[in-house]
């Protein structure tokens, strides 16, 4: 009942936690050396504008907040990344990880050393990650730890992906909708992000001036109120039908287009306050020197000739503005309406004309003014790992179509003990040596939780088709539960299954004697891995760290994945009960294993049932009871479908006419009417000769 109420206390309070932590001050500086402040998070994506001396160098994220990580656990992967304004990466924290990986002798330094291999890559470029990619210009996946290493991959690119798209790094979004509009006022024009607006207040002004040792009023001026407007200004792409119609009105909008050319791009630009934009003389000089448009690399200054005054706004709910017009910017100057663009505004002091301040106003092209563009669908990270296990995947396959041949002929395999022995022996060794030891596709309760977490935390296949082979045995168990039960894997698919059962093949060469479990004993011992199944999967709903401890009660990993290259609690461990399993066949599996406790779960659910029995079992004969290798057969004969481990034994002595008693009586009784019909023929043929 203990673990059962466990279980159920975590389930009501242990739930995981929904928010993401702010990250902590060294951890922006560690995802982007260099800058010296960052902004709030915010956008779509969120992401912290990181600065250096007041210019804006790039952005710092979160991947959970981005694209929603999840770690190979299950649980959720947070990594907070740097990105550039020209797409490369600075840098990368873990902020949140749980790993069950690191359990087998890596830590969470190795996942950052790995991490700080991105550092500088461009995240248009597509990076390969594996065993021996470094060579190929790739990224070499951490060692003991391919999967981990691949969700840390496909976490970073895909946020950073996310941000560089949104931010403009990637080019533009979309192709400019010029066609579409609907009625919209000034205040939904600025909701949607079709005008951007930058204010600054006298006292906002005077403190930039006074921090660059200049003054910006003269005394004779007074003292103006020091929250009121001393420069707003709005700004944005005027191009589209959505924004100029509603500006100017339809009327407005035909006869402007008229006079421009075709790939002409058109900004607004609308101001008030006590500054102006234009400066004196603009009209005079042709060129307004306060005003640029800057996008990437190029700068465009602003000259008469683009100017458009307004003499009328129609848009509903416009503000009392000082200054409005329109920019032309034409094809020439190399202006992309669909890329992001800023305002640069050269504001000088009113007492000292030689001192100004330079202001950004960023723009970037809303949704709402694009056509989406059709990306091209990348790649997933799994397709890459499954191509790179090509022969793996073709050698599982064979094993699995034999041991499914096995299955399914096993009424004439039994009929002959040997043909069963060697088939039997050589299947396990092909489990051990290749599923085992070479593939490392050992199954695992973390898989069962793994799958508990996805569905809690947003389920998505590519975490599970990461492992191809594990995915493929999953897959090949789930329909062998449906037909025959938990056995097929535990009988014959699982590594140190195999090997507890190779090494009793030895014990019983070397005549060590085996020690016979009282079956009522047998029945309370076989309830241990119910518990244990119980905790690991009560403490995984709300402390998945502590569940992946617990789940260490499994040797698979230290005997099958690591080859006993691990800590030495965890050999000591593995060796102790491959050792208790020379004296008891597989000890573990029957008392301790919670995958087995998981999959005898549904095995009761089984729809064929292809193992045979006869009334006498269990009452006239129990053979088949005392050489159940795990006592999965019951003294009145049954065979406990949650216990069975479908090794085929009880069905070769069910066939062998010389130990089944049933069969021996049939024999006997066969073999005594030969005999007496052989001796009837031998008198019949006496007595005709005489």
């Amino acid at each position: 009942m203990a673990p059962l109420l466990l279980a159920l206390i975590l389930l009501l309070f242990g739930a995981a936690e929904t928010g993401a932590r702010e990250p902590a001050p060294d951890a922006l500086h560690r995802a982007f050396p260099g800058a010296d402040a960052f902004g709030p998070m915010e956008g779509e994506p969120p992401a912290a504008t990181a600065y250096r001396a007041g210019e804006a160098v790039g952005w710092v994220f979160s991947s959970w907040l981005t694209v929603r990580s999840t770690g190979y656990s299950g649980a959720r992967l947070d990594l907070l990344v740097g990105l550039d304004r020209e797409g490369r990466i600075t840098g990368a924290v873990i902020l949140e990880q749980k790993e069950p990986i690191l359990l087998t002798g890596r830590d969470q330094r190795d996942l950052e050393a790995f991490l700080a291999r991105y550092v500088g890559r461009d995240v248009r470029a597509p990076v390969e990650v594996g065993r021996g990619a470094a060579a190929r210009g790739g990224i070499d996946a951490v060692s003991g730890a391919t999967m981990t290493s691949l969700v840390l991959h496909d976490a970073l690119l895909k946020s950073a992906r996310a941000v560089a798209r949104a931010r403009g790094v990637l080019g533009p979004a979309g192709r400019l909708d010029l066609e579409g509009f609907a009625p919209a006022s000034w205040a939904e024009l600025e909701a949607m992000g079709a005008l951007v607006r930058l204010r600054l207040s006298h006292r906002e002004a005077e403190a930039a001036f006074a921090r660059r040792g200049h003054v910006l009023f003269l005394e004779a001026m007074g003292r103006p109120d020091p929250e009121a407007s001393f420069l707003e200004v709005w700004t944005g792409l005027a191009s589209p039908p959505q924004v100029l119609r509603n500006l100017l009105g339809e009327r407005a909008e035909t006869r402007l287009r008229g006079e421009l050319a075709a790939d002409d791009a058109l900004l607004f630009l609308a101001t008030r306050g006590l500054a102006s934009i234009g400066g004196p003389g603009w009209r005079r000089t042709g060129r307004l020197e306060r005003l640029a448009i800057v996008q990437g690399e190029r700068t465009i200054p602003v000259t008469t000739s683009m100017v458009r005054p307004i003499e009328r706004l129609v848009v509903e709910g416009a503000p009392e503005l000082r200054e409005q017009l329109l920019l032309v910017l034409p094809a020439a100057s190399g202006f992309r309406a669909e890329e992001p663009w800023r305002l640069q505004l050269l504001l000088p002091s009113l007492s000292e004309p030689a001192a100004t301040l330079l202001l950004e106003l960023p723009y970037r092209p809303p949704a709402a003014l694009l056509h989406p563009l059709a990306e091209p669908a990348a790649e997933p990270a799994w397709l890459a790992v499954w191509r790179g296990r090509t022969v793996d995947l073709a050698l599982l396959g064979v094993g699995l179509a034999l041991l499914t041949a096995i299955l399914t002929l096993q009424p004439l395999i039994v009929r002959d003990r040997r043909l069963w022995q060697r088939l039997r022996v050589v299947f396990l060794l092909y489990t051990l040596l290749f599923v085992g030891f070479w593939a490392k596709a050992q199954l695992s309760i973390v898989n069962v939780t793994t799958f508990s977490q996805a569905l809690l935390t947003g389920f998505s296949w590519d975490l599970f088709l990461l492992e191809p082979l594990i995915f493929v045995l999953w897959t090949y168990v789930a329909l062998a539960l449906v037909f025959l039960g938990r056995g097929v894997y535990c009988g014959w698919l699982c590594p140190f299954g195999a090997l507890q059962e190779l090494l009793a093949v030895v014990a019983a060469r070397l005549r060590l004697p085996q020690l016979a479990i009282p079956f009522p004993l047998h029945e309370r011992l076989r309830g241990v891995k119910f518990a244990i199944l119980l905790v690991i999967l009560g403490l995984s709903l709300g402390a998945l760290e502590q569940a992946i401890q617990a789940a260490r009660v499994e040797p698979f990993k230290t005997a099958i994945v690591q080859r006993f290259v691990d800590a030495p609690a965890a050999v000591v461990w593995a060796v102790a009960l491959l050792g208790v399993g020379l004296f008891v066949n597989r000890f573990f599996c029957r008392y301790l294993c919670p995958l087995g406790a998981a999959l005898a779960l549904p095995a009761r659910l089984r729809q064929f049932e292809w193992l045979e029995r006869r009334w006498q079992c269990g009452q006239k004969c129990r053979i088949c009871e005392a050489g159940c290798p795990v006592q999965a057969i019951h003294p009145d004969g049954k065979i406990h479908p949650g216990e069975c481990i479908y090794c085929l034994r009880c069905q070769v002595n069910y066939r062998d006419d010389r130990l089944c008693p049933p069969l021996v009586e049939r024999r006997a009784r066969a073999e005594r009417r030969e005999a007496l019909a052989r001796g009837g023929r031998a008198g019949a043929a006496e007595a005709g000769e005489g």
